[in-house]
C-alpha cells in the first residue's frame, strides 16, 4: 500500500507502523502513524463522537 508521507508517497513496506487509540464516555479515537528510521513521517486519526455536545442559546440584549 502506498502512504503519503513528509517523505513523498512510500510503500507501507519501508516504514515501521504504529497504531494507538482510546475510548471513554464521550469519543471513540484511533489512529496509525508510520515512521522511517525514528522519524515520524504520517498520521492519520478517526474520532467518532458517542453522543452530541450539549449547545446551550440564550436570548437578551447586550449594552446598559
Amino acid at each position: 500500500m502506498i502512504v503519503t508521507t513528509t517523505k513523498g508517497d512510500m510503500d507501507d513496506s519501508l516504514l515501521a507502523k504504529r497504531t494507538g487509540g482510546h475510548d471513554n464516555d464521550n469519543e471513540t479515537a484511533s489512529w496509525v502513524e508510520y515512521w522511517l528510521d525514528g522519524e515520524l513521517v504520517h498520521r492519520s486519526a478517526n474520532v467518532a463522537l458517542k453522543r452530541m455536545p450539549l449547545v446551550f442559546a440564550t436570548q437578551g440584549t447586550l449594552g446598559g
